[in-house]
């Protein structure tokens, strides 16, 4: 199985069968919560519905489309965090995410974002990360200013969010050249 390890608190682990009953039980606990910024928690009633998710999840990454990671947090998946998409043409990724609520406030988002950051620029190639996050999503939108990423624009209505339209922040960061060599 592929891993990232981020520090002796956090790696990040490519999704796998196995994960599908705690992800479900996160969302099952957690669902208005998560569904505040994101569409499919109302859909996902059953371990059918992630198991589904990791086989796509897992042919994508096999075709080089993405690369999607449950965040393993002091041994208990608490999360997930993706390359959603990974466009090799222009040498770009979009970074996804989200977090158990009791798990939040520990700096876990910040520190897997910034290490898939890395690992897109000195493992993969690429030359540009980006963040789409609700305009009103201000969690989301401080590990992006945390992390130097640049705001790019504003996107209106970008995306329906159980009902409500919601306006979308992108964000982005450009690998750094180095000028020396």
């Amino acid at each position: 199985m592929f891993t990232l390890n981020v520090d002796d608190d956090l790696k990040l682990a490519l999704v796998e069968p196995s994960f599908a009953p705690k992800y479900l039980e996160i969302v099952t606990a957690q669902r208005e919560h998560l569904s505040k910024w994101l569409a499919w928690p109302v859909h996902a009633e059953s371990e059918a519905f992630f198991l589904s998710f990791i086989k796509k999840s897992l042919h994508d990454y096999a075709d080089g489309k993405s690369m999607v990671c449950a965040m393993i947090f002091r041994g208990e998946l608490v999360g997930n965090i993706s390359f959603n998409t990974i466009n090799h043409d222009i040498k770009m990724a979009e970074i996804g995410y989200w977090l158990s609520e009791n798990h939040q406030g520990n700096g876990i988002v910040s520190r897997a974002v910034s290490k898939l950051i890395d690992f897109a620029f000195s493992e993969m190639g690429l030359e540009k990360v980006q963040i789409s996050a609700a305009v009103d999503n201000q969690p989301s939108r401080n590990v992006c200013e945390r992390l130097g990423m640049q705001l790019e624009g504003l996107i209106t209505n970008s995306e329906n969010l159980n009902g409500r339209i919601v306006d979308h922040a992108i964000y982005g960061l450009l690998k750094k050249v180095d000028t020396n060599k």
